[in-house]
């Protein structure tokens, strides 16, 4: 409103006017004008906070609201306190004070909050900046809030009444390919249960010394080693070392051994209160009897009797050590290593790891007062050797190594561990079919009993056999031989072992690689009628026309077994009769790397190859039974590779497990050039070194391989409907370093075409019968005929047609055995090894099928001269 507006009746008798009217005392008798009206200042406010009369002026007017709000909330916030122009005036202060005259928005602020956050009366960043009241107040909410849950945890999880099923007696059922059970591993676990009394105080103070120093103190839980825990656990990392031995003692006898939060916290409540009802001795009693120690072993008396024969009350205090090193993780502390579930865990690293925990806990023990000077140096003087695996129930024979190899795989395709999968409950079904592993056990029974006479000749002792069958386009394993059983103290599985070289049976590989890749001099993949010279004692050379040299800088020489003079003779021949020197050259022309990448692409795993000189053609590496049938088994299926499976599917408890879908095809090679390997191998058996195979009386293909010094002997073949690979060699039993064969059975030297292919035939009868001969596709024309350097001028040749029936001999035809004697070390030992290839196979050859051994300074890259188990494998390891 305008200045001019009308002035509400004034009240007759009162008011401040009228007060006014009468402290002014004006003679005039002329009305005062209301204060404010004129404009003035001195209308609004005088000098000083009194009059005339000594009366303090009461607040008045919009101006006196807005200073009044301004004094008592700051002056920052004018803006915000005072009302809007040509508003309605501040009502005035009345008798209950100024505060009545400030105004709405003052008041607001005087209003209090639960929390004062922004804080009120602060500015800039004070304002963010939360008090002392407010932070403490958090605080005790916070941990209010974690007694409060901890102390609902504490009151709702219980101590169960009986022990969980991972604490009870179970078994693992294995089953035949068919679904018939083959066996249950024994009658649960091996358990037994002692009292304290009976555990060594040794034992006792060993794992309290390693694990747990203040069990004797602690409540039970180990906070710090829990959030450690569960903080690895968020990032996926192991939560071992968060634990106490109390801890361990619940987890092993109450929970699943599952890693969750979930779990751990159900842990750490239920720790608590067997802290507090049971005694600390009872604690240990119950941890060192439900803990596992490998080899199926689930508590100390179990343990002490599998690893040392006797009961735990007769342990000692280095034996006592060394059984709470594995408490760590027997996969990687039993010195009999477990290779076949992690590569890094062989017998020779798990050795090292056992001692080096074995000497340190000693020391604790030693450190904690717990073993005298003279107890402590008497027990680390010796390292406390542990027996050997033992046969458990049922697992005899062939089955132990079915379980085995099944095992392994189970493992390496899963989140189960070792501990978890022995304490039992899984049904697995294997691809294992029953009468083919028997007529594969037969069929090696057969030939031992007809050959070998370990009783009355020495070198037939410590002979053993490998072999597996698998399905071409598949990779099921039907079939595998590992040795004589577990019972009789063979516990290394053949037929899933390394360090056994595989001889000439590589060279098919090398003509694989030249019939894909072609060589240096090719402009494309190589025809196997290309000629290379078979000669004896030939000068292998390097692309660039120098020849490959010893370290002594002289030129390197491969040998054959004979000195039979063959001459420029043509890849496919070469083969027929395994005449090495071709194949060297071959080799180094082709590119070693090349011949790897095929071998690779069939399904040899990485761990098992030798290093990468001219002797890698001829077989150095050392992949296992299974691997090599299953690596021919890629020929057989027109370059089509699958990998070795041995389990269809695994339950546990009656729920199926996640992981064991049958291996996804690839191709590994043009399917031409698989039909031409096929084409060379069928004519190995019709008149080269593996025609003792031809007994079968069916289409087959396949390679004998013999190795230098006649420490191995090999021979795979395959049909369409199956890949067989069958190993022969010798062991010392207490080194596991391979031993000659020469003189074994009777005979000057065993060769791949002799023994191996005789189990070879026998078995693949019985495996075949019934089944019709589906014979190999025609292999067509493939690559250029490309004559190595030196050959004579190409003269037209008329295309070779295998007969259907052997030749009575090879083109040439020297004694059976060679009258020469093999080459001297000095003539024909090189940086790259030895090669003594012989043709005495089957009485016919010359060409020979000996592999060379590498020199001591490979050994340790290929593993040629000491078995290993696992790292050429099936599985190899974490892959499979």
């Amino acid at each position: 409103m305008s200045e001019h507006r009308r002035k509400p009746p004034q009240p007759q008798g009162g008011g401040r006017a009228a007060a006014r009217r009468g402290q002014s005392g004006s003679s005039s008798g002329r009305r005062a004008a209301p204060r404010g009206a004129t404009g003035s200042p001195s209308d609004s406010y005088g000098s000083d906070s009194y009059d005339s009369g000594g009366e303090e002026r009461p607040y008045g007017g919009r101006a006196e609201a807005r200073r009044a709000a301004q004094r008592s909330t700051g002056g920052s916030r004018r803006r915000a306190a005072e009302p809007s122009r040509g508003g309605r005036r501040a009502t005035p202060a009345g008798p209950a004070g100024p505060g009545r005259g400030r105004g709405r928005a003052a008041a607001v602020y005087d209003k209090k909050r639960l929390i004062d956050y922004p804080r009120a009366g602060k500015y800039g960043w004070q304002r963010w900046l939360p008090s002392w009241k407010l932070v403490s107040g958090l605080c005790i909410g916070f941990f209010g809030s974690l007694v409060a849950v901890a102390g609902i945890g504490y009151a709702m999880v219980g101590v169960p009444n009986e022990e969980n099923a991972a604490a009870l007696s179970q078994n693992n059922v294995y089953y035949w390919s068919n679904g018939q059970q083959m066996v249950a591993t024994g009658s649960g676990q091996n358990r037994q249960n002692v009292t304290i009394d009976r555990i060594p105080k040794e034992m006792r103070q060993a794992v309290i010394s390693a694990e747990n120093k203040t069990f004797y103190k602690d409540s039970g839980v180990d906070p710090m080693g829990i959030a450690r825990a569960l903080a690895n656990m968020a990032r996926g990392g192991d939560t071992q070392g968060g634990s106490t031995i109390t801890q361990q003692f619940v987890k092993n006898t109450y929970l699943s051994q599952e890693q969750t939060i979930t779990r751990k916290f159900k842990e750490m409540f239920i720790s608590i209160k067997v802290g507090t009802k049971l005694k600390k001795d009872q604690i240990l009693q119950g941890y060192l009897n439900t803990s596992y120690y490998g080899r199926g072993a689930y508590g100390i008396q179990a343990a002490a009797q599998t690893y040392y024969g006797k009961d735990a009350e007769d342990l000692d205090a280095s034996e006592c050590a060394f059984l709470a090193a594995l408490l760590k993780g027997p996969t990687y502390y039993d010195p009999e290593g477990n290779p076949g579930i992690d590569e890094s865990a062989s017998a020779d690293a798990n050795r090292k790891r056992s001692e080096t925990r074995w000497r340190w806990i000693l020391e604790q023990m030693h450190n904690d007062k717990q073993l005298s000077d003279t107890d402590y140096q008497k027990a680390i003087s010796e390292y406390p050797e542990p027996q050997g695996r033992k046969a458990t129930k049922g697992m005899t024979g062939q089955i132990s190594y079915l379980v085995d190899t099944a095992k392994k795989y189970v493992l390496n395709h899963s989140n189960i561990t070792e501990q978890q999968f022995d304490q039992g409950g899984y049904q697995i079904k294997t691809t294992f079919e029953k009468s083919k592993v028997e007529a594969l056990a037969k069929a090696v029974k057969k030939v031992e009993d007809e050959k070998l006479d370990p009783e009355k000749r020495e070198l037939d002792k410590h002979v053993q056999f490998g072999a597996a069958s698998v399905k071409p386009n598949d990779g099921a394993i039907v079939a595998l031989y590992g040795g004589a059983g577990y019972e009789k103290g063979h516990f290394n599985n053949n037929a899933d072992t390394s360090g056994v070289p595989v001889g000439s049976t590589w060279k098919p590989f090398v003509l694989a690689a030249a019939m894909e890749y072609g060589t240096y001099r090719s402009d494309g993949p190589l025809s196997p009628l290309s000629k290379y010279n078979g000669n004896d004692h030939l000068k292998v050379k390097n692309n660039d026309g120098s020849y490959v040299l010893k370290k002594d800088n002289t030129p390197f020489f491969q040998e054959n077994e004979s000195d039979h003079p063959w001459g420029y003779i043509t890849l496919r021949k070469a083969m027929e009769q395994s005449v090495n020197t071709p194949f060297v050259q071959l080799g180094m022309d082709v590119g070693m790397r090349n011949v790897r990448d095929v071998a690779e692409k069939s399904g040899i795993l990485d761990a098992s190859f030798a290093t990468l000189n001219p002797s890698f053609a001829l077989g150095t590496s050392t992949p296992s039974a299974i691997r090599m049938a299953d690596a021919y088994a890629t020929f057989a299926a027109a370059g089509k590779q699958a990998a070795p499976y041995s389990v269809t599917s695994v339950k546990f408890n009656g729920q199926e497990v996640q992981g064991f879908k049958k291996p996804r095809i690839t191709r590994a090679m043009p399917e031409n050039v698989a039909h031409n390997v096929t084409d060379v191998l069928k004519n190995v058996i019709q008149n080269g070194t593996g025609k003792n195979a031809l007994a079968l009386g069916r289409t087959a293909a396949g390679k004998t391989g013999t190795t230098d010094e006649n420490k191995s002997a090999w021979f795979v073949g395959y049909t369409q409907q199956l890949s067989t690979s069958v190993a022969m060699f010798r062991e010392d039993p207490k080194s596991a370093k391979l031993l000659s064969m020469n003189g074994t059975a009777g005979e000057e030297s065993i060769h791949g075409g002799d023994t191996p292919t005789q189990v070879w035939t026998e078995y693949m009868k019985a495996a075949l019968k019934g089944k019709p001969d589906l014979g190999f596709p025609e292999a067509e024309t493939i690559g250029e005929v490309q004559d190595a350097v030196g050959a004579p001028s190409p003269t037209p040749t008329p295309s070779i047609t295998p007969s259907e029936t052997p030749s009575s001999s090879p083109s040439a035809t020297p004694s059976e055995t060679p009258t020469s004697p093999s080459p001297s070390p000095s003539d024909t030992c090189g940086f790259f090894g030895c090669e003594n290839d012989g043709g005495t196979e089957n009485g016919g050859g010359t060409g020979g099928d000996v592999t060379p051994s590498p020199l001591p300074s490979d050994t340790s890259e290929t593993g040629g001269n000491t078995r290993g188990n696992g790292n050429g494998g099936i599985f190899g390891g974490p892959t499979g």
